[in-house]
């Protein structure tokens, strides 16, 4: 049997509400996840399930997905595989823990923003106050989902934070490891 067009089993996905967030978090993915998020919203009220594996990216582009997931009206649900890191975790804290899960072996990377500043000094200025602005919302957000306190989070992402499913449930980040669809 030859092997199903890739357009095929992207429809297939579709058809069963599963939208993959796979790859580095950037406009691209953040334009074409959304768009699916919004086409099945469209379609019905059914849950959506939302896959993801990816090492992050731009934190717009996750804040743009974290916002449209809490927009829609169907339920989301997250698995998490592979890797969850930075905007990518962002994205995945989107939905109450009850509906995260993750696979036996993810890995999930908390840290603050990150950030490639030039120009004037002015300029330097104007935008080390954006990545500041933008840490204290993130650590808002992951304070809220987790259950863990500010500072806490704060100095968890101080630098990279590492941590195993099994880390991430006890952490608040994960409500449930799962090995098979239940």
């Amino acid at each position: 049997m030859p092997a199903e067009p890739l357009g095929d089993l992207h429809s297939q996905l579709l058809r069963t509400r599963t939208v993959l967030l796979f790859g580095e978090v950037d406009a691209s993915l953040a334009k074409r996840v959304t768009a699916q998020l919004f086409a099945l919203a469209a379609a019905g009220d059914a849950p959506i399930r939302v896959v993801v594996s990816s090492p992050g990216g731009h934190v717009e582009s996750g804040d743009a997905i974290h916002d449209v997931i809490r927009f829609i009206e169907p339920e989301v649900t997250m698995l998490g595989t592979g890797w969850v890191a930075s905007a990518a975790a962002l994205v995945y804290v989107a939905v109450p823990r009850e509906r995260r899960f993750a696979l036996p072996n993810t890995r999930f990377l908390l840290h603050q923003p990150l950030g490639a500043i030039t120009g004037r000094a002015v300029e330097v200025e104007i935008e080390a106050a954006q990545i500041l602005a933008i840490r204290r919302r993130i650590e808002r957000i992951f304070a809220d989902a987790t259950g863990q306190s500010l500072d806490r989070i704060r100095a968890d992402t101080d630098r990279n934070h590492w941590l195993s499913a099994e880390e991430a449930v006890a952490y608040g980040l994960v409500g449930e490891i799962v090995a098979r669809p239940a």
